[in-house]
């Protein structure tokens, strides 16, 4: 029976995969063994680096949760699990221990602007005639704009920058702080101020918001991308303040990586 495909009507498949090295086990390698296991993770690596997908990225976990950390992106549900399943075997059985996997998918936001927000946006906020030449060309750009925003949603091409944090969220379900007992447009709202403080991070942070609800642990996966650790710290810190994260936000558990290509991870690794 052939493997089946399993494509997504629109976005594509994100895996998030942290593991540590049994040293002792790596230390008892022979030198052609630890070397054809940095090989293969080479090969796999460059065979899958495309701008969006299919790619997978190498990081080296700090702090010890982890020895390395990977994200895999692929259009394909088998597709994903397939090179999940070559990054494993590139080392020696009894290497390789996992630590935490994660899997979802990119999705749209349900809360982001739409066409009739903007037109509302330019007739009532801004008082352009909706017959006006500007108002069309204003629309046009900002059309363009929601347009370029969903595709990257969609099929991310995050920037190569030096530091990644990972973690799971869920929007809280207990009490009066229950998030799905809310109507759409005060989540919206809620939203719209969230997004706010995270623009205000633009060029310092890029993030990914994957969906997993009904897929993993928890509802979302949290990716985001910095050239420097503060600007990290200094956004969930001042995020922890807005209120969607104040009364509706759980947390798991933080992973803060440094991007390496796989040649560099074993030296930095000390394996």
């Amino acid at each position: 029976m052939p493997l089946p495909v399993i494509k997504l009507d629109q976005g594509i498949h994100v895996m998030h995969l942290f593991f540590q090295v049994d040293r002792v086990s790596w230390a008892e390698l022979g030198t052609g063994e630890s070397a054809d296991a940095r090989q293969r993770l080479a090969d796999l690596v460059a065979a899958n680096s495309n701008p969006s997908h299919p790619r997978i990225t190498t990081y080296a976990n700090i702090g010890g949760k982890a020895d390395f950390a990977f994200m895999i992106f692929a259009a394909d549900l088998v597709e994903i699990g397939r090179l999940q399943r070559e990054l494993e075997t590139c080392f020696p059985p009894g290497t390789l221990l996992p630590v935490y996997s994660y899997l979802s998918v990119t999705e749209l936001s349900e809360y982001q602007s739409s066409e009739e927000d903007v037109k509302q946006r330019l007739q009532h906020a801004e008082k352009l005639a909706p017959d006006s030449p500007e108002f069309a060309a204003r629309l046009a750009a900002e059309c363009a704009k929601l347009k370029e925003y969903a595709h990257y949603r969609l099929y991310p091409e995050l920037p190569d920058w030096e530091v990644m944090s990972f973690y799971p969220m869920n929007k809280r379900r207990s009490g009066a702080d229950n998030w799905y007992l809310l109507d759409l447009a005060t989540r919206k709202k809620l939203m719209g101020g969230h997004a706010r403080v995270g623009r205000k991070y633009g060029g310092r942070v890029s993030q990914l918001i994957t969906g997993s609800v009904g897929i993993d642990d928890w509802e979302w996966g949290v990716t985001l991308v910095a050239h420097q650790l503060d600007a990290l710290k200094e956004i969930v810190y001042e995020m922890r303040f807005d209120e969607v994260s104040a009364r509706y936000g759980d947390f798991g558990e933080f992973y803060t990586n440094i991007r390496l290509a796989p040649e560099a991870l074993w030296e930095y690794l000390k394996l």
